[in-house]
């Protein structure tokens, strides 16, 4: 009896061993017929050297030549307002009086001290000659009229200051005040802007510091306007590389007679130096974008074939569809230009034989 359930079991084993085997052939002969998919075809393009104008292309804002938020030295109410909101004033032009009625009532007080103050004096003078008087009373009547003078100087000084008036000539901005109010020292009144000319404040890489110079002109054009095209030169540049940013300050100055320009306002500038400049350049479609860096495809020759690895750079400026390549490629080398997408590190790409889409035209 167990020897015939040992046969069962043996030949079972072999019919099961048996279709296994001959399941595990088809499956190899399956995967034999099955073919690798073809390498992705890509456009390719090649990072060409070129010559351009050194025109130097950047961002800045506009920054009053002088501006400020007028406020009083002295506390006191609001007496009367003399301007209104977005006036344009000259220098020195009363804007705001504070109340003085306290301070004109003090300041006759002071005045009939300094009155007796000299006449105390006058009489000192006459009775030292005759030696009715020490010297060191007639020293003291000199100096309480000296006091009294100083302090009908402070007190006119201070009342003067209760006549707020304009620093400079310019443009006022919103009244921050009212007619009655109580101000403590230093409170705002109201926003007072010079913008004739009016100042171009941005910066340049460091790379670009020998295309600089004083007087040079510049270009800068402003959302607000953006059919006008404003011309000023360059003021001042720093003699200080930032450290953080590797870049250089720079202040331009641009007229400004219609007041068009106001400060805070964001400007494109371009810079036009006259001279040209060795760059090496890609179509932008060659390019990706991201926030941790831009990279490229970079096309290898392995024993493989043809393939690809992704290569971090840095771009600079865009002309006309091409781009500035700061660092990360050398002339020659050539990176996909379209199809990047699909694409992966190591992954084998075929040519297009068609040329990059970002030269086309060009060829066309």
């Amino acid at each position: 009896m167990t020897k015939r359930i040992f046969i069962v079991l043996f030949l079972a084993l072999l019919l099961l061993g048996g279709l296994f085997g001959f399941k595990f052939y088809q499956i190899q002969q399956v995967a034999s017929q099955v073919k690798p998919p073809p390498p992705a075809v890509v456009a390719v393009a090649t990072v060409q050297q070129a010559q351009w104008p050194s025109s130097i292309a950047t961002v800045g804002s506009l920054t009053a030549i002088a501006g400020v938020d007028v406020s009083n030295e002295v506390v006191g109410k609001i007496k009367a307002i003399h301007f209104e909101s977005g006036q344009s004033v000259k220098k020195g032009q009363l804007l705001v009086e504070l109340d003085t009625d306290t301070d004109q009532a003090e300041l006759k007080g002071l005045q009939a001290e300094l009155q007796l103050a000299k006449s105390q004096l006058q009489r000192s003078e006459k009775m030292i000659v005759k030696k009715y008087l020490s010297q060191a009373d007639y020293d003291q009547n000199q100096a309480q009229l000296a006091q009294a003078m100083a302090a009908v100087e402070a007190k006119r000084t201070r009342i003067e200051k209760k006549r707020i008036q304009a620093p400079f000539s310019g443009e006022l901005g919103i009244r921050m005040v009212d007619l009655g109010q109580y101000l403590s020292e230093g409170t705002p009144i109201v926003s007072l802007q010079q913008l004739d000319p009016i100042y171009l404040d941005f910066t340049v890489p460091e790379r670009y510091m020998s295309l600089l110079d004083n007087q040079q002109a510049i270009l800068a054009t402003v959302q607000a306007y953006p059919d006008r095209v404003f011309s000023g030169k360059i003021f001042a540049i720093s003699p200080a590389v930032e450290k953080d940013t590797r870049s250089i300050k720079v202040r331009a100055q641009i007229s400004n007679k219609d007041k068009v320009l106001r400060p805070g306002m964001f400007v494109q500038v371009k810079i036009e130096s006259g001279k040209s400049i060795p760059v090496l350049t890609l179509p932008d479609t060659a390019i990706t974008y991201n926030p941790y860096g831009n990279s490229v495809f970079l096309i290898e020759q392995t024993d493989q074939g043809l393939t690809v690895q992704s290569r971090q750079i840095v771009s600079g400026q865009s002309r006309e569809g091409r781009v500035e390549i700061i660092s990360g490629l050398q002339a020659g080398d050539r990176v996909v230009s379209a199809g990047q997408i699909k694409l992966r590190n190591g992954m084998p790409v075929t040519i297009d034989n068609q040329p990059a889409p970002g030269e086309r035209e060009n060829i066309q």
